[in-house]
């Protein structure tokens, strides 16, 4: 059986965190959140759930799948969203169509 590199035990100084005031806390490299970001903001609770992914086979080239694995882990993340931005930027652009159709 292999043995636990982790412990249960907290490292955090639990006491010195219970007796920091809100104005003791730095923030500095914590950006403020504007009133557009949070306009923006999506609350997920008792919303349907995020659709699912579906597996796939995909033919790339084999030097667009090198580049996309050197910039690191969640290149197939990053692949889906390229592909979701270009969906919809399509898709904008054939609603566009269609209400230009119509006032003519």
């Amino acid at each position: 059986m292999k043995k636990r590199n982790t412990s249960n035990k907290s490292l955090t100084d639990w006491a010195r965190v219970d007796a920091l005031m809100d104005k003791d806390i730095d923030l500095s490299d914590s950006p403020e959140i504007t009133p557009e970001m949070f306009a923006r903001a999506v609350v997920r609770s008792g919303l349907k759930p995020l659709p699912r992914k579906s597996q796939v086979s995909l033919r790339l080239d084999s030097d667009v799948l090198a580049w996309f694995k050197a910039q690191g882990r969640g290149y197939q993340t990053r692949i889906n969203m390229l592909l979701r931005a270009y969906m919809e930027a399509h898709a904008k652009r054939a609603r566009r169509a269609r209400v230009n159709t119509r006032r003519s």
